[in-house]
Protein backbone atom coordinates (compact mmCIF):
# COMPACT_ATOMS: atom_id res chain seq x y z
CA UNK A 1 0.00 0.00 0.00
CA UNK A 2 1.64 3.66 -0.86
CA UNK A 3 1.34 6.45 1.82
CA UNK A 4 -0.05 9.09 1.42
CA UNK A 5 1.30 12.17 0.03
CA UNK A 6 1.62 15.25 2.30
CA UNK A 7 -1.66 17.35 1.25
CA UNK A 8 -0.95 17.32 -2.85
CA UNK A 9 2.86 16.51 -2.87
CA UNK A 10 3.47 19.96 -0.85
CA UNK A 11 6.32 19.93 0.99
CA UNK A 12 6.18 19.82 4.61
CA UNK A 13 8.34 21.90 5.81
CA UNK A 14 8.26 26.08 4.76
CA UNK A 15 11.38 26.22 2.28
CA UNK A 16 12.18 29.34 4.60
CA UNK A 17 12.33 27.46 7.65
CA UNK A 18 14.38 24.86 5.62
CA UNK A 19 17.48 26.98 4.33
CA UNK A 20 17.80 27.95 8.22
CA UNK A 21 18.38 23.90 9.28
CA UNK A 22 21.75 22.21 9.55
CA UNK A 23 22.72 18.70 9.96
CA UNK A 24 23.01 18.48 14.04
CA UNK A 25 26.15 16.21 13.27
CA UNK A 26 28.27 17.23 10.59
CA UNK A 27 26.50 21.34 10.54
CA UNK A 28 25.87 20.32 6.46
CA UNK A 29 23.21 21.23 4.65
CA UNK A 30 19.42 19.91 4.66
CA UNK A 31 16.84 19.36 2.02
CA UNK A 32 13.51 17.37 2.53
CA UNK A 33 12.91 14.34 0.92
CA UNK A 34 10.31 11.25 1.23
CA UNK A 35 8.85 12.92 4.22
CA UNK A 36 12.05 13.17 5.85
CA UNK A 37 15.38 15.89 6.40
CA UNK A 38 18.16 14.55 4.75
CA UNK A 39 21.74 15.58 5.38
CA UNK A 40 23.77 16.41 1.81
CA UNK A 41 26.99 15.93 3.67
CA UNK A 42 26.70 13.02 5.63
CA UNK A 43 23.62 11.41 4.55
CA UNK A 44 21.34 11.32 7.98
CA UNK A 45 17.88 11.09 7.45
CA UNK A 46 15.99 13.21 10.12
CA UNK A 47 12.09 12.16 10.24
CA UNK A 48 9.68 14.77 10.49
CA UNK A 49 6.55 13.90 12.79
CA UNK A 50 2.93 15.68 12.87
CA UNK A 51 5.13 18.63 10.42
CA UNK A 52 7.81 19.39 12.69
CA UNK A 53 11.01 18.13 12.02
CA UNK A 54 13.00 15.96 14.67
CA UNK A 55 16.99 17.32 13.97
CA UNK A 56 18.09 14.94 17.01
CA UNK A 57 21.04 12.61 16.40
CA UNK A 58 19.91 9.84 18.01
CA UNK A 59 16.49 9.68 15.51
CA UNK A 60 18.60 10.22 12.78
CA UNK A 61 18.77 6.83 10.38
CA UNK A 62 22.07 6.63 8.52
Amino acid sequence: MQKALWPWNVPMIDKDLLALLACPACKGDVEEKQEKIVCLQCGRKYPIRDGIPVMLVDEAQK
